[in-house]
Protein backbone atom coordinates (compact mmCIF):
# COMPACT_ATOMS: atom_id res chain seq x y z
CA UNK A 1 0.00 0.00 0.00
CA UNK A 2 1.37 3.31 -0.74
CA UNK A 3 2.28 5.84 1.88
CA UNK A 4 0.33 8.26 0.06
CA UNK A 5 -2.53 6.24 0.70
CA UNK A 6 -5.55 7.73 2.86
CA UNK A 7 -5.86 5.20 4.40
CA UNK A 8 -2.31 4.64 5.85
CA UNK A 9 -3.13 6.02 8.69
CA UNK A 10 -0.19 4.56 11.86
CA UNK A 11 -1.65 2.01 14.49
CA UNK A 12 -0.85 4.30 17.06
CA UNK A 13 -1.94 7.59 15.03
CA UNK A 14 -4.44 9.01 18.23
CA UNK A 15 -7.39 9.44 15.83
CA UNK A 16 -7.08 6.29 14.18
CA UNK A 17 -9.46 3.42 13.43
CA UNK A 18 -9.84 2.53 17.38
CA UNK A 19 -11.57 6.89 17.76
CA UNK A 20 -13.59 8.09 14.77
CA UNK A 21 -14.52 11.13 16.38
CA UNK A 22 -18.05 13.19 15.17
CA UNK A 23 -17.62 16.48 13.80
CA UNK A 24 -19.02 18.81 11.23
CA UNK A 25 -17.22 19.76 8.18
CA UNK A 26 -17.56 22.42 5.13
CA UNK A 27 -15.28 22.83 2.33
CA UNK A 28 -14.57 25.21 -0.09
CA UNK A 29 -16.48 23.58 -3.15
CA UNK A 30 -19.10 22.76 -0.62
CA UNK A 31 -20.07 25.18 2.13
CA UNK A 32 -22.58 23.28 3.09
CA UNK A 33 -22.43 21.66 6.50
CA UNK A 34 -22.34 17.73 6.79
CA UNK A 35 -21.03 15.11 9.67
CA UNK A 36 -17.40 13.86 9.11
CA UNK A 37 -15.53 11.45 10.68
CA UNK A 38 -11.91 12.31 11.31
CA UNK A 39 -9.44 9.50 10.77
CA UNK A 40 -5.75 10.53 10.82
CA UNK A 41 -5.56 13.81 9.07
CA UNK A 42 -7.84 13.50 7.16
CA UNK A 43 -12.27 13.69 7.54
CA UNK A 44 -14.69 11.21 6.05
CA UNK A 45 -17.78 12.56 4.35
CA UNK A 46 -19.82 10.45 6.22
CA UNK A 47 -23.18 10.71 4.28
CA UNK A 48 -21.01 10.77 0.69
CA UNK A 49 -19.51 7.19 2.12
CA UNK A 50 -22.98 5.46 3.07
CA UNK A 51 -24.17 6.55 -0.52
CA UNK A 52 -20.95 4.93 -2.47
CA UNK A 53 -21.20 1.95 -0.43
CA UNK A 54 -24.78 1.47 -0.56
CA UNK A 55 -25.06 1.41 3.74
CA UNK A 56 -28.74 0.53 4.83
CA UNK A 57 -31.12 3.70 5.30
CA UNK A 58 -31.02 3.80 8.60
CA UNK A 59 -27.46 4.53 8.87
CA UNK A 60 -26.96 6.84 5.51
CA UNK A 61 -30.24 8.60 6.91
CA UNK A 62 -28.53 9.57 10.03
CA UNK A 63 -25.51 10.14 9.01
CA UNK A 64 -27.13 13.02 6.34
CA UNK A 65 -28.06 15.44 8.65
CA UNK A 66 -26.31 18.48 8.55
CA UNK A 67 -25.36 18.30 12.31
CA UNK A 68 -25.44 15.57 15.03
CA UNK A 69 -29.05 15.96 16.46
CA UNK A 70 -30.45 13.47 14.23
CA UNK A 71 -27.82 10.53 14.91
CA UNK A 72 -27.85 12.17 18.77
CA UNK A 73 -31.85 10.98 18.96
CA UNK A 74 -31.56 7.88 17.69
CA UNK A 75 -30.61 6.38 20.81
CA UNK A 76 -27.41 3.78 21.47
CA UNK A 77 -28.61 0.67 19.53
CA UNK A 78 -28.19 3.00 16.15
CA UNK A 79 -25.09 4.34 18.01
CA UNK A 80 -23.27 1.11 17.96
CA UNK A 81 -24.58 0.03 14.05
CA UNK A 82 -23.29 3.28 12.45
CA UNK A 83 -20.00 3.00 14.78
CA UNK A 84 -20.00 -0.35 13.28
CA UNK A 85 -20.47 0.91 9.65
CA UNK A 86 -17.44 3.55 9.98
CA UNK A 87 -15.32 0.90 11.10
CA UNK A 88 -16.14 -1.37 8.38
CA UNK A 89 -15.86 0.98 5.48
CA UNK A 90 -12.38 2.23 6.99
CA UNK A 91 -10.81 -1.35 7.30
CA UNK A 92 -12.31 -3.30 4.77
CA UNK A 93 -10.15 -3.58 1.16
CA UNK A 94 -13.36 -4.14 -0.28
CA UNK A 95 -14.94 -0.35 0.45
CA UNK A 96 -11.42 0.97 -0.45
CA UNK A 97 -11.88 2.35 -4.00
CA UNK A 98 -15.41 3.87 -2.72
CA UNK A 99 -14.63 5.39 0.47
CA UNK A 100 -10.41 6.79 -0.69
CA UNK A 101 -11.85 9.34 -2.24
CA UNK A 102 -13.76 10.71 0.27
CA UNK A 103 -11.52 11.38 2.96
CA UNK A 104 -10.74 14.84 2.72
CA UNK A 105 -7.18 16.42 4.55
CA UNK A 106 -8.25 18.04 7.57
CA UNK A 107 -6.12 21.45 6.33
CA UNK A 108 -8.81 21.75 3.57
CA UNK A 109 -12.35 21.69 6.26
CA UNK A 110 -13.78 24.44 7.89
CA UNK A 111 -15.36 22.71 11.36
CA UNK A 112 -18.42 23.96 12.66
CA UNK A 113 -19.97 23.38 16.12
CA UNK A 114 -21.22 19.81 15.65
CA UNK A 115 -24.72 19.72 17.06
CA UNK A 116 -27.07 22.38 17.93
CA UNK A 117 -26.93 22.38 21.85
CA UNK A 118 -30.43 21.71 23.78
CA UNK A 119 -29.31 22.44 27.51
CA UNK A 120 -26.67 23.23 28.92
CA UNK A 121 -25.28 22.51 32.46
CA UNK A 122 -22.17 23.50 34.18
CA UNK A 123 -20.89 21.32 36.94
CA UNK A 124 -18.54 21.76 40.26
CA UNK A 125 -17.35 17.83 40.32
CA UNK A 126 -13.57 18.46 41.14
CA UNK A 127 -12.85 18.34 45.07
CA UNK A 128 -9.62 19.99 44.68
CA UNK A 129 -10.75 23.05 42.21
CA UNK A 130 -14.03 23.17 44.73
CA UNK A 131 -11.50 23.66 47.71
CA UNK A 132 -8.95 26.06 45.85
CA UNK A 133 -11.59 28.41 44.97
CA UNK A 134 -13.22 27.94 48.32
CA UNK A 135 -10.32 29.09 50.15
CA UNK A 136 -9.73 32.39 47.68
CA UNK A 137 -13.90 33.34 48.01
CA UNK A 138 -14.42 32.31 51.15
CA UNK A 139 -11.29 32.72 53.22
CA UNK A 140 -11.20 31.82 56.89
CA UNK A 141 -14.07 29.26 56.13
CA UNK A 142 -14.21 25.55 55.13
CA UNK A 143 -13.76 25.97 50.86
CA UNK A 144 -15.95 22.99 50.81
CA UNK A 145 -19.72 24.11 51.03
CA UNK A 146 -21.54 21.69 53.51
CA UNK A 147 -23.42 20.11 50.84
CA UNK A 148 -20.35 19.50 48.34
CA UNK A 149 -20.12 15.62 49.27
CA UNK A 150 -23.92 14.91 49.04
CA UNK A 151 -24.51 16.06 45.73
CA UNK A 152 -22.52 17.13 42.19
CA UNK A 153 -23.40 21.01 42.80
CA UNK A 154 -24.11 22.70 39.38
CA UNK A 155 -25.65 25.27 37.05
CA UNK A 156 -27.38 26.25 34.05
CA UNK A 157 -25.92 27.81 31.31
CA UNK A 158 -26.58 29.33 28.06
CA UNK A 159 -27.21 26.89 25.12
CA UNK A 160 -27.24 29.84 22.90
CA UNK A 161 -23.52 31.01 23.62
CA UNK A 162 -22.09 27.40 23.44
CA UNK A 163 -19.60 28.17 20.42
CA UNK A 164 -16.73 25.93 18.50
CA UNK A 165 -13.49 25.98 18.86
CA UNK A 166 -11.79 29.09 17.58
CA UNK A 167 -14.16 30.98 18.21
CA UNK A 168 -12.83 34.98 19.17
CA UNK A 169 -14.12 35.52 23.10
CA UNK A 170 -14.87 38.84 23.40
CA UNK A 171 -14.29 40.16 26.99
CA UNK A 172 -17.56 40.56 28.81
CA UNK A 173 -18.41 43.67 30.42
CA UNK A 174 -20.68 43.51 33.88
CA UNK A 175 -20.55 44.75 37.41
CA UNK A 176 -17.91 44.25 39.94
CA UNK A 177 -16.65 45.12 43.13
CA UNK A 178 -13.21 45.03 44.01
CA UNK A 179 -11.72 44.57 48.03
CA UNK A 180 -12.52 47.69 49.70
CA UNK A 181 -14.88 49.48 47.89
CA UNK A 182 -18.60 50.09 49.10
CA UNK A 183 -20.24 49.91 45.77
CA UNK A 184 -19.69 48.59 42.81
CA UNK A 185 -18.46 49.54 39.05
CA UNK A 186 -19.24 49.16 35.61
CA UNK A 187 -16.49 47.66 32.86
CA UNK A 188 -14.81 45.22 30.99
CA UNK A 189 -13.79 42.18 33.27
CA UNK A 190 -10.27 42.53 34.72
CA UNK A 191 -10.27 39.14 35.94
CA UNK A 192 -10.83 36.88 33.15
CA UNK A 193 -9.89 33.53 33.30
CA UNK A 194 -10.22 29.92 31.44
CA UNK A 195 -11.58 26.81 32.91
CA UNK A 196 -10.49 23.54 31.44
CA UNK A 197 -13.45 21.51 31.36
CA UNK A 198 -15.10 17.44 29.64
CA UNK A 199 -18.15 18.20 28.05
CA UNK A 200 -20.39 15.24 27.78
CA UNK A 201 -22.26 14.92 24.45
CA UNK A 202 -26.33 13.56 25.27
CA UNK A 203 -28.59 11.65 23.39
CA UNK A 204 -31.74 10.02 23.74
CA UNK A 205 -34.91 12.01 25.03
CA UNK A 206 -36.33 11.34 28.24
CA UNK A 207 -40.03 12.28 29.39
CA UNK A 208 -40.58 15.23 31.88
CA UNK A 209 -41.11 13.48 35.55
CA UNK A 210 -38.68 10.49 34.11
CA UNK A 211 -35.29 9.99 36.10
CA UNK A 212 -32.50 8.54 34.47
CA UNK A 213 -30.64 6.41 37.03
CA UNK A 214 -26.57 5.81 37.43
CA UNK A 215 -26.41 2.63 35.27
CA UNK A 216 -28.74 4.35 32.51
CA UNK A 217 -25.93 7.03 31.94
CA UNK A 218 -24.46 4.73 29.26
CA UNK A 219 -27.71 5.06 27.22
CA UNK A 220 -27.72 8.40 27.39
CA UNK A 221 -24.04 9.62 27.10
CA UNK A 222 -23.22 9.52 23.38
CA UNK A 223 -19.77 10.98 23.77
CA UNK A 224 -17.42 13.51 25.21
CA UNK A 225 -15.59 16.47 23.89
CA UNK A 226 -13.15 19.25 25.37
CA UNK A 227 -15.08 22.61 26.87
CA UNK A 228 -13.22 25.44 28.39
CA UNK A 229 -16.17 27.61 30.19
CA UNK A 230 -14.46 31.13 30.10
CA UNK A 231 -15.11 32.89 33.54
CA UNK A 232 -14.97 36.82 34.43
CA UNK A 233 -14.00 35.84 37.97
CA UNK A 234 -14.87 39.47 39.38
CA UNK A 235 -18.45 39.72 37.81
CA UNK A 236 -18.78 36.26 39.33
CA UNK A 237 -17.60 37.04 42.23
CA UNK A 238 -19.90 40.03 42.89
CA UNK A 239 -23.21 38.49 41.66
CA UNK A 240 -23.26 34.54 42.60
CA UNK A 241 -24.95 34.96 45.86
CA UNK A 242 -27.37 33.71 46.35
CA UNK A 243 -27.89 31.95 42.82
CA UNK A 244 -25.14 31.26 41.33
CA UNK A 245 -23.00 32.09 38.44
CA UNK A 246 -24.71 34.36 35.90
CA UNK A 247 -23.20 37.00 33.96
CA UNK A 248 -19.52 35.96 34.60
CA UNK A 249 -19.99 32.32 32.87
CA UNK A 250 -22.63 33.39 29.92
CA UNK A 251 -20.72 35.13 27.76
CA UNK A 252 -19.23 32.25 26.08
CA UNK A 253 -18.38 28.35 26.48
CA UNK A 254 -16.40 27.08 23.87
CA UNK A 255 -16.24 23.24 22.58
CA UNK A 256 -13.93 21.06 20.79
CA UNK A 257 -15.19 20.49 16.70
CA UNK A 258 -14.95 16.43 17.59
CA UNK A 259 -17.38 14.40 19.81
CA UNK A 260 -15.55 11.43 20.66
CA UNK A 261 -18.12 8.78 21.32
CA UNK A 262 -18.36 7.12 25.00
CA UNK A 263 -17.60 3.97 23.34
CA UNK A 264 -14.00 4.78 22.46
CA UNK A 265 -13.15 5.59 25.34
CA UNK A 266 -13.68 2.11 27.03
CA UNK A 267 -9.76 1.40 28.15
CA UNK A 268 -9.85 4.67 29.88
CA UNK A 269 -12.62 3.53 32.28
CA UNK A 270 -10.99 4.13 35.87
CA UNK A 271 -12.08 4.19 39.56
CA UNK A 272 -13.41 7.50 40.58
CA UNK A 273 -11.14 8.91 44.09
CA UNK A 274 -12.46 7.23 46.96
CA UNK A 275 -15.14 8.62 48.89
CA UNK A 276 -15.13 9.21 52.05
CA UNK A 277 -18.97 10.62 53.14
CA UNK A 278 -21.48 8.06 52.82
CA UNK A 279 -23.75 9.08 49.41
CA UNK A 280 -27.58 8.68 49.59
CA UNK A 281 -28.57 5.48 47.01
CA UNK A 282 -29.29 7.36 43.93
CA UNK A 283 -25.54 8.43 43.64
CA UNK A 284 -23.60 5.39 45.36
CA UNK A 285 -21.12 4.06 43.32
CA UNK A 286 -19.55 1.91 45.38
CA UNK A 287 -20.93 -1.10 43.78
CA UNK A 288 -21.01 -0.11 40.10
CA UNK A 289 -18.48 -0.21 37.71
CA UNK A 290 -16.13 2.10 37.35
CA UNK A 291 -17.14 5.69 35.33
CA UNK A 292 -14.48 7.94 36.20
CA UNK A 293 -12.18 8.39 33.13
CA UNK A 294 -8.27 8.38 32.48
CA UNK A 295 -8.02 11.66 30.71
CA UNK A 296 -4.71 13.41 30.51
CA UNK A 297 -5.19 17.34 29.60
CA UNK A 298 -3.00 20.06 28.69
CA UNK A 299 -3.74 23.75 29.40
CA UNK A 300 -1.54 26.08 26.77
CA UNK A 301 -1.09 29.88 27.06
CA UNK A 302 -0.10 31.98 24.14
CA UNK A 303 1.51 28.40 23.25
CA UNK A 304 3.03 27.75 26.74
CA UNK A 305 2.18 24.56 28.72
CA UNK A 306 1.13 26.05 32.13
CA UNK A 307 -0.74 22.90 34.02
CA UNK A 308 -1.94 19.30 33.07
CA UNK A 309 -4.96 18.97 34.60
CA UNK A 310 -5.89 14.85 35.21
CA UNK A 311 -9.38 14.23 34.83
CA UNK A 312 -9.03 10.67 36.58
CA UNK A 313 -8.66 13.45 39.83
CA UNK A 314 -12.46 14.12 39.60
CA UNK A 315 -14.62 13.55 43.04
CA UNK A 316 -17.87 13.12 40.66
CA UNK A 317 -18.34 10.68 37.55
CA UNK A 318 -20.62 11.85 34.40
CA UNK A 319 -22.90 9.02 35.71
CA UNK A 320 -23.31 10.66 39.56
CA UNK A 321 -24.03 14.09 36.95
CA UNK A 322 -26.13 12.73 34.95
CA UNK A 323 -28.15 10.80 37.62
CA UNK A 324 -28.70 13.69 39.80
CA UNK A 325 -29.44 16.50 36.83
CA UNK A 326 -32.37 13.99 36.19
CA UNK A 327 -33.64 12.94 39.91
CA UNK A 328 -36.20 15.61 40.26
CA UNK A 329 -37.62 14.61 36.79
CA UNK A 330 -36.38 17.01 34.44
CA UNK A 331 -36.32 15.83 30.97
CA UNK A 332 -33.59 15.10 28.45
CA UNK A 333 -33.66 16.20 24.55
CA UNK A 334 -31.24 15.71 21.99
CA UNK A 335 -28.15 18.00 22.15
CA UNK A 336 -28.05 18.36 25.81
CA UNK A 337 -24.85 19.27 26.80
CA UNK A 338 -23.54 18.75 30.81
CA UNK A 339 -20.11 19.70 31.70
CA UNK A 340 -17.72 18.89 34.19
CA UNK A 341 -16.57 21.79 35.74
CA UNK A 342 -12.76 22.91 36.14
CA UNK A 343 -10.57 19.54 36.42
CA UNK A 344 -7.87 20.31 38.77
CA UNK A 345 -5.66 17.59 40.42
CA UNK A 346 -4.07 17.96 43.81
CA UNK A 347 -0.03 19.76 42.43
CA UNK A 348 0.21 23.01 41.81
CA UNK A 349 0.89 22.35 38.08
CA UNK A 350 -2.30 20.11 37.99
CA UNK A 351 -5.10 22.95 38.08
CA UNK A 352 -7.35 23.93 35.20
CA UNK A 353 -7.80 27.76 35.99
CA UNK A 354 -5.85 30.70 35.95
CA UNK A 355 -7.28 31.53 39.80
CA UNK A 356 -5.79 28.59 41.29
CA UNK A 357 -2.73 28.91 39.36
CA UNK A 358 -2.02 32.24 40.20
CA UNK A 359 -3.56 31.86 43.57
CA UNK A 360 -6.73 34.95 42.95
CA UNK A 361 -3.71 36.57 40.88
CA UNK A 362 -1.41 36.97 43.77
CA UNK A 363 1.65 34.31 42.40
CA UNK A 364 1.16 35.61 38.22
CA UNK A 365 2.74 33.01 36.47
CA UNK A 366 5.73 34.09 34.13
CA UNK A 367 5.88 33.01 29.99
CA UNK A 368 8.79 31.96 28.45
CA UNK A 369 8.99 35.73 26.64
CA UNK A 370 8.92 37.50 30.51
CA UNK A 371 5.60 38.57 30.63
CA UNK A 372 3.62 37.54 33.01
CA UNK A 373 -0.05 36.72 33.57
CA UNK A 374 -2.44 36.75 36.87
CA UNK A 375 -5.36 36.72 34.34
CA UNK A 376 -6.52 36.64 30.87
CA UNK A 377 -5.20 39.95 28.79
CA UNK A 378 -6.22 40.91 25.29
CA UNK A 379 -5.05 38.91 22.42
CA UNK A 380 -4.14 35.99 24.63
CA UNK A 381 -4.81 32.57 23.23
CA UNK A 382 -5.72 29.56 25.50
CA UNK A 383 -5.68 25.87 23.93
CA UNK A 384 -6.61 22.60 25.74
CA UNK A 385 -5.84 19.48 24.69
CA UNK A 386 -6.65 15.96 25.32
CA UNK A 387 -6.09 12.13 25.44
CA UNK A 388 -7.11 8.66 26.99
CA UNK A 389 -5.80 5.24 26.74
CA UNK A 390 -6.66 3.09 24.15
CA UNK A 391 -6.00 -0.45 23.02
CA UNK A 392 -2.96 -1.55 22.61
CA UNK A 393 -1.12 1.11 24.34
CA UNK A 394 -2.26 3.63 21.93
CA UNK A 395 -3.82 6.76 22.68
CA UNK A 396 -7.25 8.51 21.70
CA UNK A 397 -7.19 11.90 20.70
CA UNK A 398 -9.65 14.11 21.84
CA UNK A 399 -8.72 17.41 19.33
CA UNK A 400 -8.37 20.59 21.15
CA UNK A 401 -10.76 23.59 22.62
CA UNK A 402 -9.01 27.14 21.85
CA UNK A 403 -10.04 30.75 22.04
CA UNK A 404 -8.41 33.97 21.15
CA UNK A 405 -9.50 36.71 23.33
CA UNK A 406 -10.58 39.98 21.82
CA UNK A 407 -11.10 43.65 23.54
CA UNK A 408 -14.98 44.15 24.92
CA UNK A 409 -16.92 45.67 22.52
CA UNK A 410 -18.53 48.69 25.04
Amino acid sequence: MSTDSPFAVPYDDPFGVHNLPYGVFRTADRPQPRIGVRFGDRVLDAAAAARAVGAPAEVAGLLSAPLLNPLLAAGRPAWTRVRAALTEWLTGEEHRDAVGPLLVPLADVALDLPFEVADYVDFYASEHHAANVGRIFRAGADPLTPNWKHLPIGYHGRAGTVVVSGSPVVRPCGQRRAAGEETPSYGPSLRLDVEAELGFVVGGATARGSRVAMDGADEHVFGVCLLNDWSARDVQAWEYVPLGPFLGKSFATSVSPWVVPLDALAHARTSPPPRDTPLLPYLDDAAAPPRGLDIAMELRLNGHTVSRPPFAAMYWTYAQMLAHMTVNGASLRPGDLFASGTVSGPEPDSVGALIELTHGGQRPVTLPDGSTRAFLEDGDEVVITASAPGPGGVRVGLGEVAGHIEPARD
